[in-house]
């Protein structure tokens, strides 16, 4: 499977990522509002062991992450560094907590 590159693509190939034995208990939503053309906005759903990812908004959000696409894929895609793009306000994350957790049930994007 190729590398995805656009912000939408990133979030789409979550579920690819996803390690279901680190959320057996885990229950949230997140929203990803990801603006301009290569972005959107994404509702994805971690229930006990699964992952969906749907396209629009829905749900009571957990999380809200927001940023340009260029900005979300480029600390994605190792391009920038993702704490610093948080820490600057480039990518704004509504619960730090809620994704610290996030990011512990999903692979790193593997761009080498």
């Amino acid at each position: 499977m190729s590398l995805p590159t656009t912000a939408r693509d990133i979030v789409l190939n979550l579920p690819a990522r996803f390690k279901p034995e680190a959320a057996k208990h885990e229950c949230a939503i997140f929203h990803f509002q990801l603006q301009g053309d290569t972005g959107g906005q994404f509702t994805v759903r971690v229930n006990n062991g699964q992952c969906a990812v749907e396209e629009g908004i829905s749900g009571d959000a957990e999380c809200v992450i927001t940023a340009t696409a260029g900005d979300f894929e480029d600390a994605e895609l190792g391009r920038i560094n993702k704490q610093m793009a948080v820490m600057t306000g480039k990518i704004r994350i509504s619960n730090l907590g809620a994704m610290l957790k996030f990011l512990g049930v999903f692979e790193e994007l593997k761009t080498a």
